[in-house]
């Protein structure tokens, strides 16, 4: 197939999704209004988005033999990734988490890695890499096997797009691998090492400031708007769009793989992102409920 590969390398996990008044404070109990499950993970959920996008999207990671890697599996199939590259882990569950959404949409997670924890380097050496435009990563999966996927695709010629989420300490290794990091304000306070402001001013001298790292930096400012810098000097800001906001969960992944679509297209920086920004829009806008249908 000759169509344009977005390859997402990473997390399946499966949520628990909580709706409450507000989120539990230490010691605290709070009555909760409903719950749901969700087939999720950072790199599930960027996949989903890609394909959604209409690219060509396919995933490589690691399920438990149990219930919730069957459902995780068969979502991403369901929802026109490629799923032939997951593979089971014997002896280790599913991820998973637990994520619990206020009254105003926001929420806060745990999540257990589980399977996620098991990806190496003999999942980056398939077939698809050859054939991979772009290259998805995040932080839920190894270091070490993140850096062998974007060995094995860096060497075919596709670009690494790398959502340094959650925030941890990365490699000389893994930064020089990668073409464009993505991180929001809290990521990139993390990474640049100086603190910034939650304002698309911040995200832009946040995005100067990782240039130093990376060869290009997108830093998202929530209901702000996203800000983006490159070495060869082309940088600008992007305000959101304006939207009245259902839930905020899963728009990160939502811009990021609509992003890596655009990208693998051929589309310049500024249309992807703008692309990107539309999706995340929509998401945010839409019931949990009512998203499949987007």
């Amino acid at each position: 197939m000759t169509a344009p590969l977005v390859t997402v390398f990473g997390s399946l996990h499966y949520d628990i999704m909580v709706e409450a008044p507000d989120r539990p404070r230490k010691g605290e109990t709070v009555t909760g209004r409903a719950w749901q499950p969700k087939c999720g993970g950072k790199g599930g959920n960027q996949a989903i988005s890609a394909a959604r996008a209409g690219v060509r999207s396919a995933m490589i990671g690691a399920v438990g033999d149990d219930d919730f890697g069957r459902a995780l599996v068969d979502n991403l199939a369901r929802c026109g990734v490629d799923s032939r590259f997951v593979r089971v882990a014997p002896g280790a569950g599913s991820g998973m988490s637990v994520a619990i959404f206020d009254a105003g949409g926001d929420y806060g997670a745990v999540i257990v890695s589980g399977s996620n924890l098991t990806l190496g380097e003999k999942d980056a050496a398939i077939e698809m890499v050859a054939q991979t435009a772009v290259l998805l990563l995040q932080n839920e999966v190894p270091e070490a096997a993140n850096i062998a996927a974007a060995r094995a695709v860096r060497r075919h010629g596709g670009r690494v797009v790398l959502n340094a989420a959650p925030a941890r300490k990365l490699s000389g290794e893994l930064m020089a691998l990668t073409d464009i990091v993505i991180v929001n304000a809290i990521e990139a306070e993390f990474l640049a090492g100086i603190a910034v402001v939650d304002t698309l001013e911040g995200a832009v001298e946040a995005a100067r400031m990782l240039i130093d790292f990376y060869p290009a930096a997108i830093v998202t400012a929530g209901g702000e708007g996203v800000a983006y810098c490159g070495r060869d000097g082309e940088a600008f800001a992007m305000a959101a769009i304006p939207v009245k906001v259902v839930s905020t969960h899963g728009a990160g992944d939502e811009f990021v793989g609509a992003f890596a679509a655009g990208l693998a297209r051929g589309h310049q920086v500024e249309a992807a992102l703008a692309a990107a920004n539309a999706a995340a829009a929509l998401l945010v806008a839409t019931p949990e409920r009512e998203r499949e249908a987007i």
